[in-house]
């Protein structure tokens, strides 16, 4: 017998882990088990619809006219133009596009990128709850240590509780981390909540990573208060939005930060040696695409309609609504129906009801119970009218 097939295996060196808390997420597990069970997925959130047929041709274009091999590491000179005049008409500031706009892999990237930049072992980085999953993991990469304040829900909707937020702020404080329109509770932040801030960090040396990857999904004539707005707060944040929210195309991975001259550079050497660059037909698409300001302009009436034909559906169930002013997130209470841990209960209603949903607990790093769960109302309205149905005789 050979006796190299006969010997035992090499064992494998023990890697103690960067991330010993992570494991598969909750959204995985419940695509999983909508998969399984048949479920209407409301679950994950990503539209169940295509992109506009254009969008999709200028990027054929793109690949047509030879715009195949590796892009600039900051971003496609032409998309980097496009975003700096989307951002000047809707917000008022005037970002450089060569030293202030950099494209990214998906705004998971750019997030990751801004945290890993800048914080160091020991800096403390204030994150409120219920927040995006992929805050805490990159914290943990770079050595930070998460201050956690967590929102208040009263009648209004979920609240960011500013003097919380002061209070957290120590001598330690290296980042605050915001989110608006807020995922998963879909709130969204004022003009007075900006100032709320601005107040919080003014005169520190402390910087904002503002999330707003939902910017164009705000709701009822609200409009969306970007840090853009303030210099002050522009003067010290990382603005990160996101192209696969806005143009339906999630799976393309295309995203943007934007940022002062001195925190792009320090962003730049992180992302220069993470993913170099970003696909470079798509930025080129993107650019072209922008031309055209409807699409994004368009978006709030277009979803908004879809928000109230949800709630429409479920205005006589026992499901709770709670308030949606942005997002294509809705949050329902169920305690009228259950008394189960919102991970069980979403698992019940994936199986049973055959619609799936995300556990708000899973939001938290401490897992808190609130007897809510989280829709996604991005999809066909065929897709809502099964969900909807369904849902209604819980």
């Amino acid at each position: 017998m050979n006796s190299r097939l006969s010997a035992a295996p090499f064992p494998t060196p023990q890697l103690p882990s960067r991330l010993p808390a992570v494991g598969t997420t909750v959204f995985s597990r419940m695509s999983q088990l909508a998969a399984e069970f048949g479920a209407v997925n409301l679950g994950q959130g990503f539209p169940d619809f295509a992109c506009q047929p254009a969008l999709i041709d200028m990027v054929g274009e793109a690949m047509r006219a030879g715009f195949n091999q590796y892009p600039m590491m900051t971003g496609a000179p032409p998309l980097r133009a496009a975003i700096v005049q989307k951002i000047a008409a809707l917000y008022g500031h005037e970002y450089d596009a060569g030293s202030e706009i950099t494209v990214t892999a998906g705004a998971t990237e750019a997030l990751t990128t801004a945290i890993l930049c800048c914080v160091h072992p020991g800096d403390e980085v204030i994150v409120i709850e219920p927040a995006y999953d992929s805050y805490l993991p990159a914290i943990a990469l770079a050595g930070g240590v998460p201050v956690l304040v967590q929102m208040e829900l009263g009648a209004a909707g979920y609240s960011v509780p500013w003097h919380k937020v002061a209070a957290a702020v120590g001598a330690r404080t290296r980042l605050i981390i915001i989110n608006s329109p807020h995922n998963p509770t879909g709130s969204v932040l004022r003009a007075a909540d900006l100032a709320a801030l601005a107040d919080i960090v003014r005169g520190s040396e402390v910087l904002v990573l503002s999330d707003e990857v939902y910017e164009h999904m705000v709701y009822d004539g609200a409009r969306h208060e970007s840090v853009c707005r303030l210099p002050e707060l522009a003067a010290r944040s990382f603005v990160v939005s996101s192209f696969g929210k806005t143009y339906h195309v999630t799976g393309w991975k295309v995203g943007y930060v934007a940022a002062p001259a001195a925190l792009s550079a320090e962003f730049r050497k992180v992302h220069q040696y993470n993913v170099f660059s970003v696909n470079t037909p798509m930025q080129h698409g993107f650019a072209s695409y922008m031309a055209d300001p409807a699409p994004y302009l368009d978006l709030p009436a277009f979803y908004q309609r879809k928000r109230d034909l949800f709630r429409a559906g479920l205005q006589g169930s026992r499901f709770e609504l709670l308030p949606a002013d942005g997002t294509y997130f809705q949050c329902v209470r169920y305690d009228a129906i259950s008394d189960l841990p919102e991970a069980q209960f979403a698992e019940w209603l994936t199986s049973e009801v055959k619609v799936a949903a995300i556990p708000v607990s899973a939001f938290y790093q401490q897992g808190k119970e609130s007897g809510i769960v989280r829709f996604c109302f991005a999809k066909q309205d065929e897709t809502l009218a099964l969900a909807l149905q369904r849902l209604a005789g819980v």
